[in-house]
């Protein structure tokens, strides 16, 4: 996968925040060597925060995100304010763009206490400092987005914040060895995207080239003949959520069976979590509400799985009138006191501190949260048996 097709959920996230004419859309196409945001002397011209997915030497594959202005005022200024704290959720880096002609204000200090807040790394970047010749700024770079100042020095400050080094997270290469064969299960139904497959089912394919193993993909009506063209057994065998009921039965004991959704909570770091969670479907009571909960907007078709699917199969399997409420793309409600519990997806369109700052919205207020693939696993029965792969979290449910 190249760098520039690399999903959105694994990029690292930079926000641009600060006050308004501080110079922070001059600064975002400094970076970029691109026009990302509209540049001019009115305040307030970003009104609404700007993403650019593109590659930014020597980071790698990045989001950027242009934000407006901090110290936006009126009605209208409160909900761009609002947005800008929001992009906060999914920020990894934050870069505060100051007038450095100016100096900070109220407005960025309270922006530092949100960085500090979050354990966000940033840094302070004073923009225009050519309006100021000579003027030290030891707590961060002074840079000239209009001259073209300092800016790679900046590129490279913002390439030693990044989590350089740290591995990213396996879906399933660990779980197998170079020769392996793995089954994929991708049913083709109304509701698959038409000429390709989904993310989650890319990234998996992918993620067993990369251990040396194989990939062979079928459809759940072609499984049984698949498996009996394989010389042997496969090492394991993973399906889309949504025909649980049917590959369970046609999978051998003996195989290992996941989901796709299952390895995606693994690898965005709350499978525990959601194993824990799935167990509240059994105290789900008549008027409980539940949150389904998806990271992407999508056009819904007809057996859409969480506005049609899920709620239907919580229904049948607690036999409770249960309310059932939905959240698409950034969407998220940041106060979850009113559910009983949240069923996410497998997240592959958010980053990981999105999908943290989610999860954390849910502890606090006391509400359990699990996926996709999990509560599907649990209400089907067979959850012990989709964990095999983790003889940890095995042991979790069958205590």
């Amino acid at each position: 996968m190249s760098m520039n097709a690399t999903p959105s959920g694994e990029r690292v996230h930079i926000g641009f925040f600060g006050r308004r004419n501080a110079g922070k859309s001059s600064v975002v196409n400094a970076v970029t060597n691109q026009p990302v945001s509209v540049v001019s002397d009115v305040k307030g011209t970003t009104t609404d925060p700007v993403t650019k997915a593109m590659e930014l030497l020597p980071l790698g594959p990045v989001m950027i995100i242009d934000t407006p202005g901090f110290d936006d005022e009126g009605a209208l200024g409160e909900q761009r304010v609002r947005r800008a704290r929001e992009v906060l959720r999914r920020t990894d880096i934050a870069v505060l763009v100051v007038d450095a002609s100016a100096g900070k204000t109220d407005a960025d200090n309270e922006l530092i206490g949100l960085f500090e807040q979050r354990s966000l790394p940033y840094i302070v970047v004073y923009n225009k400092c050519d309006l100021v010749p000579g003027r030290a700024f030891d707590d961060g770079i002074a840079v000239s987005a209009l001259h073209d100042l300092n800016i790679e020095e900046l590129k490279e400050r913002l390439a030693r914040l990044n989590k350089s080094g740290a591995e990213e997270a396996p879906i399933c290469r660990d779980l197998v060895s170079a020769g392996d064969v793995a089954v994929l299960v991708v049913p083709i139904d109304t509701a698959a995207p038409k000429g390709r497959l989904i993310l989650p089912q890319q990234q998996t394919i992918r993620d067993l080239l990369d251990a040396g193993a194989s990939a062979v993909v079928t459809r759940d009506a072609e499984l049984e003949q698949t498996l009996q063209t394989l010389r042997q057994p496969p090492s394991m065998v993973i399906t889309d959520s949504q025909v649980f009921g049917k590959v369970k039965d046609i999978v051998p004991q003996e195989v290992r069976l996941t989901s796709f959704s299952i390895l995606m909570a693994r690898h965005k770091g709350f499978l525990t979590e959601a194993v824990k969670g799935a167990a509240a479907i059994e105290s789900l009571r008549d008027g409980d509400r539940v949150l389904v909960a998806e990271g992407c907007t999508h056009h819904r078709q007809c057996e859409d799985i969480g506005t049609v699917k899920l709620p239907r199969w919580l229904r049948q399997h607690t036999g409770r009138d249960i309310v059932i409420e939905t959240s698409s793309g950034k969407g998220f409600p940041e106060d979850l006191t009113p559910y009983r519990l949240v069923i996410h997806c497998g997240g592959c369109m958010l980053n990981e501190r999105e999908m943290r700052y989610r999860r954390r919205c849910a502890e606090d207020s006391g509400v359990p949260f699990t996926n996709y693939g999990t509560a599907i696993a649990y209400m089907q029965g067979i959850l012990p048996r989709t964990l095999s792969v983790f003889p940890n979290l095995r042991k979790l449910v069958e205590r």
